[in-house]
């Protein structure tokens, strides 16, 4: 709309001068309510980028709530990432570049081929079990001594509890199969319990790939990554028992829990009973502490069903995911837009909030009389954000979705804080509040950069990403999202769970 409205003025000038009427442009530059020409044209030049208006309005609006976080407890699953260029590993595994081809478990060299040229044609994440132990180990071998390769704190939990140990009066307890490489790397302040540590470390590969990166007839439309392990600590969720008897002595304010699609691809008989387990040990959890649920890349609709449905999602106060893993979740419940197959490009907002509402209709407390604890969601892709919320139990929700997104910039392209030249904003400025009608019709403001409507009591709160030209690394963006948003957070006093 804005640039409506720029365009008229600048139609307006032409007009003005041309018939020689030096008071015309004047005149309807106020009727359109903009400063003046210069100020306009000021706004175009590369000193006054969106970019630019964008990134200062971050450092203005964000601010910290007014009742902090003093302790939070973080956990279940932990390793050790072993970061190589995928192409590169696939190469000196002597595999040739052919057709991709999705598998939901990873049996050998071949699966791998396929998933990863799958998944790196559509420049999309995706995490997969590898089932073959000895070929596993094989590969990280090869990945671990590939020249660059990098090592890295892995796991979801131990990726949020390295980001909130970035905030020094926060006290952050780790639980998870903690090994002695892992131990090193974390921050001295992360407290880890004597029964989560153990003698040999989980190691995860992490092929990464860039934009426009080629391997045979495959070109990656952006950068991203594609996982995978043979994680047997993890994929039980073996710390969890260990993490909800520790909250007792450590008496956290907030649970931060992940680590359950780690049971994905392991088979029905272990994850049904699994999963009913960790549904009784997070049940024991004191229910006036708010627990924030980090979902990854899953493959089986069961699986996902128990977990949204029957199990888990009920009893978490917020969940944090990215645009493969809504999409797979509405699939699995048959909710709006399962029809797709995958997203096509950026993700329509209109479809997103779509299905972001339908979770809190069916599986959240979206209405007082639900029983359901779920308020809260935290919605990340490239190149925007949406946290949407219940109306009257979460506050400083803008200056949260803000903060994602901007740990999301500076993380992908290795700085401390925005450098404009490095980024680009390829967020739509005008879109629909949903996909069906009636919907409405917004826009975004650069100088205020959050655009926020309503949908009966559930508030959404839409934000631009400023994206890295070309970012360093892209494994964590979406555990540091979501502890960057909690941490902006504040929990409303008056309404219990």
């Amino acid at each position: 709309m804005w640039r409506k409205a720029l365009v008229a003025a600048l139609l307006a000038l032409a007009v003005g001068y041309f018939y020689g009427s030096p008071e015309l442009p004047e005149q309807i530059l106020q009727y359109i309510s903009l400063p003046n020409f210069q100020t306009s044209s000021q706004n175009l030049n590369s000193q006054n980028s969106l970019e630019r208006v964008i990134s200062s309005a971050w450092e203005a609006l964000i601010t910290l709530p007014t009742r902090q976080w003093s302790r939070v407890a973080v956990g279940v699953n932990a390793c050790v990432d072993v970061v190589v260029s995928g192409v590169s590993l696939l190469q000196a595994l002597a595999v040739d570049p052919g057709i991709g081809q999705d598998h939901e478990v990873l049996h050998s060299k071949e699966d791998l081929k396929e998933a990863f040229i799958h998944y790196m044609g559509r420049g999309a994440a995706a995490e997969r079990f590898f089932s073959d132990r000895e070929a596993f180990q094989r590969i990280a071998r090869a990945a671990a001594e590939y020249p660059n390769a990098k090592f890295y704190v892995g796991g979801n939990a131990a990726l949020i509890a390295q980001k909130l140990a970035t905030y020094p009066d926060l006290m952050v307890l780790l639980c998870g199969p903690v090994g002695p490489k892992l131990h090193e790397m974390l921050d001295e302040q992360i407290i880890v319990p004597p029964d989560s540590l153990q003698e040999t470390d989980e190691f995860h590969l992490i092929l990464e790939y860039k934009a426009g990166e080629k391997w045979g007839s495959t070109q990656a439309p952006q950068a991203n990554r594609f996982i995978f392990s043979h994680d047997m600590s993890n994929g039980k969720m073996s710390s969890l028992e260990t993490f909800v008897v520790s909250l007792e002595e450590f008496q956290p304010e907030l649970v931060v829990l992940s680590g359950l699609h780690m049971m994905d691809g392991q088979g029905r008989e272990l994850w049904e009973e699994r999963l009913k387990e960790a549904v009784s040990a997070i049940s024991d959890i004191r229910k006036d502490i708010p627990i924030h649920l980090e979902l990854a890349s899953m493959t089986d609709k069961d699986y996902m069903n128990s977990i949204m449905q029957e199990q888990v999602m009920p009893i978490v106060s917020s969940i944090g995911l990215n645009e493969q893993e809504l999409l797979f979740l509405s699939q699995a419940g048959e909710g709006p837009h399962s029809e797709m197959e995958a997203w096509k490009g950026i993700p329509d907002v209109g479809r997103v909030s779509d299905i972001l509402l339908w979770i809190l209709e069916q599986h959240g407390r979206s209405e007082p009389s639900s029983e359901a604890d779920l308020t809260r969601i935290h919605f990340h892709t490239l190149a925007y954000h949406i946290l949407v919320t219940v109306d009257g139990y979460w506050g400083n929700q803008v200056a949260a979705v803000m903060a994602g997104a901007r740990v999301a910039c500076n993380q992908a392209c290795g700085l401390q804080s925005v450098d404009v030249s490095k980024v680009e904003l390829r967020a739509p400025l005008e879109f629909y509040s949903s996909h069906m009608e009636p919907r409405e019709q917004l826009s975004l403001n650069p100088a205020e950069p959050v655009t926020v409507w309503r949908r009966g009591n559930v508030t959404f709160y839409f934000t631009p990403v400023l994206v890295c030209k070309r970012p360093l690394r892209t494994v964590g963006l979406g555990d540091a999202i979501s502890a960057e948003g909690l941490l902006y957070s504040e929990l409303l006093p008056q309404q219990p769970f």
